[in-house]
């Protein structure tokens, strides 16, 4: 590994807290109050400082790849619906990391740092699957949007997608995701073909544990991906009820599109624990694979070194910040963060008066779909709603070409 690269991983460790402190409980009984009463979209909010995590939402695009060995395996299968079952895999695999890996590390969910317009977060991952690269992007700040691209070049695989959360209280905290992901790849046997695509929607999210201050996720409804070779992955979630039911449970089945009651292959289990993948119908079917969450390993990302990392990266950007929530420094913590809020704001003003747009480095937007976009939605009740992600954004080669550090020079997040 070059000395010029961190290794990140999402583990947990032994110095990190357990939910909220009690010297902070008076206050965290305040924030569910003024939450409770509050009109609006939640993400707008200002979070007490005690309860926020050390992670921005441009860093949670990592989640999608911590295992790549998965995320390529379906490039290598040559039946196209047991490649569908793969992709299903990979997507499954991924819920730990996305939804759990903060209860984890802390004891108890927390708020992510909200990024800034241009914040950026790059790296990659190295191991048996070659070299796989992300970029992730804030392309929006009002209403806030993550643009990511994840790719394995070795493998023709690729993911992009983009997504923004609406916050509201309604005896909990409901988040709903907004937005998509997109995975394409080149089929093994016929490289000459055009690229599958599979349209993957995001699940919707309630936080439990509110009232005693350890709050966690469960993923609420349904959840599909649909390919362009002709089938479909449907991913139903529950939780644990009053009476029965385990936490974070969930049952997907895959089969032809439209044709729903033709299962071709079954899963379920608990997506932070531990799944079971059967061919057909129901528990009886035959067991091909059992995946465990927990025992998966992970493949550390590699980022850039601090000191080699732009103003304009995530880690860098934040630096101060994290170390003072680290710390528990409150007030240090607010006055970081607001030089940061307080620049975007005067940035904003500044591009308004001079009637110009923030240049993303990455992605580009578009006012509507493209037109497979819409026949892969079809029969999954999914609508493109650009008018609350700011417009579709797709991952823009050319530009990514051409981007270089110093990605905005001369100027800084903090002004």
């Amino acid at each position: 590994m070059s000395p010029s690269l961190n290794t990140v991983s999402s583990g947990p460790t032994k110095d990190e807290g357990g939910g909220v402190a009690p010297q902070n409980k008076g206050s965290w009984s305040s924030f569910l109050k003024s939450i409770a009463s509050f009109n609006g979209d939640l993400s707008s909010m200002t979070a007490p400082p005690f309860i926020l995590g050390t992670l921005s939402l441009t860093e949670f695009s990592a989640y999608w790849t911590q295992h790549p060995s998965v995320f390529v395996a379906p490039a290598a299968e040559k039946d196209p619906a047991k490649r569908a079952m793969l992709v299903l895999k990979w997507f499954l695999s991924t819920l730990k990391p996305s939804y759990s890996t903060r209860n984890d590390k802390y004891g108890s969910e927390k708020k992510p740092l909200n990024p800034f317009l241009g914040e950026l977060f790059l790296g990659k991952w190295e191991d048996e699957a070659g070299t796989t690269e992300l970029v992730s992007e804030q392309v929006s700040h009002h209403p806030p949007v993550t643009a990511y691209c994840i790719q394995n070049s070795k493998h023709g695989i690729k993911l992009e997608g983009y997504n923004g959360q609406k916050a509201s209280f309604s005896r909990t905290i409901h988040i709903k995701q907004i937005g998509h992901a997109l995975l394409t790849l080149t089929p093994p046997d016929n490289p000459s073909a055009p690229a599958e695509t599979y349209l993957i929607t995001l699940p919707n999210i309630h936080i439990e544990g509110l009232i005693y201050g350890k709050p966690f996720v469960e993923l609420n409804s349904c959840t599909y991906i649909s390919s362009s070779t002709g089938y479909t992955g449907k991913i139903d979630y529950s939780g644990k009820g009053w009476v029965s039911g385990k936490k974070n449970s969930f049952t997907a089945t895959l089969y032809p599109t439209g044709k729903e009651k033709d299962i071709l292959y079954t899963v379920d289990g608990q997506w932070p624990e531990a799944f079971t993948i059967r061919e057909g119908s129901g528990k009886h079917g035959t067991v091909i694979d059992n995946y465990n969450s927990r025992n998966a390993p992970i493949t550390p990302l590699i980022v850039p070194a601090l000191e080699q990392q732009d103003p304009w990266e995530a880690n860098k950007a934040w630096e101060k910040v994290i170390t003072a929530i680290t710390k528990g420094d409150m007030d240090t913590t607010n006055a970081e963060k607001s030089k940061i809020e307080n620049a975007q704001r005067e940035y904003r003003r500044r591009e308004q008066s001079e009637g110009r747009e923030w240049e993303r480095k990455f992605f580009t937007r578009s006012d509507k779909a493209e037109d497979w976009w819409e026949s892969l939605a079809k029969g999954m009740g999914e609508r493109i709603e650009a008018e609350k992600t700011g417009g579709v954004w797709r991952f823009d080669k050319a530009k990514a070409e051409t981007a270089r550090r110093p990605f905005h020079e001369g100027l800084s997040p903090t002004g």
